[in-house]
């Protein structure tokens, strides 16, 4: 790494967004509730993973409901709930393997 410094900065760079990752998992933990962990994991793989259509984000994944809950450190029937109350309000649109948001602006 001493003699190569595009390689040094690159993994500097790597370790310094993982720390800010944890960081942020941390804060959510602390200051948000349930369902505000998962809207802004919903958030967070639409910024990753999402494709626009329009307004509208399309997310394909392979996560399961108990996935998420373990990611966002919830049970699998709030994230349940959350979907379901978001799908009712018509703000996200879900299938098995992928969500369609409809106005990332409104998941609130």
């Amino acid at each position: 790494m001493q003699a190569n410094s595009l390689l040094s900065m690159a993994v500097t760079k790597n370790i310094g967004e993982k720390l800010r990752n944890i960081e942020r998992r941390l804060e959510s933990l602390i200051f948000k509730d349930a369902r505000e962990r998962i809207i802004d994991f919903m958030k967070e793989m639409a910024a990753k993973y999402g494709k626009a259509i329009g307004v509208e984000i399309l997310v394909k994944h392979d996560l399961t409901h108990q996935d998420i809950a373990n990611l966002t450190a919830t049970s699998r029937q709030t994230v349940t709930t959350v979907l379901n109350d978001l799908k009712e309000k018509n703000l996200i649109y879900m299938e098995r393997k992928r969500f369609l948001i409809r106005e990332i602006n409104n998941l609130a």
